[in-house]
């Protein structure tokens, strides 16, 4: 069993040192905004429900009982954050997140035009066909891939089987594959 790194972290969180909670905030916060923002694709709501994940942490700290990491119980908060914010967003009406077409450009590389022209449109197109993942199926992708977190850790903190998981990975990379071929003009049966 892996000892968690955060643990004396923790206990003196939990004994009423604040500045051993603020080492766990400055941790995971850029961490915690990566993810939600990906789900969100509205940086100010992220912001928001990351806020909300460390708050709902410290006052829960308390009850933490430490059988899973530190840091999957704080995905986990997060990530029902996410959701939540979703559900709201969806009983309002609102339009959910940034449109691919409104993305920042991916930062400028060395090379011809074409390639840094061809490299937009790969970024553009992964993050359209992210936000076209159902839910479930873009937080696997983005806890692997992104925040390279293994199937098991996937699996405490989306709560579900490890087949699930594997399951999930393997449908978001299909997915994002089918967007990507006619852009990289790759033939049906290969994925890369």
């Amino acid at each position: 069993m892996k000892v968690d790194p955060d643990r004396e972290l923790v206990e003196r969180a939990r004994a009423g040192e604040r500045a051993a909670f603020d080492q766990l905030v400055a941790r995971y916060q850029r961490r915690l905004l990566r993810l939600v923002l990906r789900l969100l694709r509205d940086q100010a709501e992220a912001e928001d429900v990351v806020q909300e994940t460390f708050l709902k942490a410290y006052r829960a700290l308390p009850r933490f009982r430490g059988e899973a990491a530190f840091y999957t119980w704080l995905y986990r908060i997060a990530l029902n954050g996410a959701r939540n914010a979703i559900l709201r967003r969806r009983l309002r009406g609102a339009p959910h997140g940034v449109a691919p077409s409104q993305l920042p450009a991916p930062p400028p590389e060395i090379g011809t035009p074409e390639s840094m022209l061809l490299s937009k449109q790969v970024m553009l197109a992964i993050d359209a066909a992210l936000e076209a993942l159902p839910l479930e199926l873009r937080t696997a992708i983005v806890l692997r891939e992104i925040e390279g977190l293994s199937y098991e850790e996937i699996a405490q903190i989306m709560e579900c089987p490890l087949g699930t998981v594997r399951s999930r990975i393997f449908r978001a990379r299909e997915a994002i594959a089918r967007r990507l071929r006619p852009l990289l003009d790759l033939p049906v049966d290969k994925r890369w």
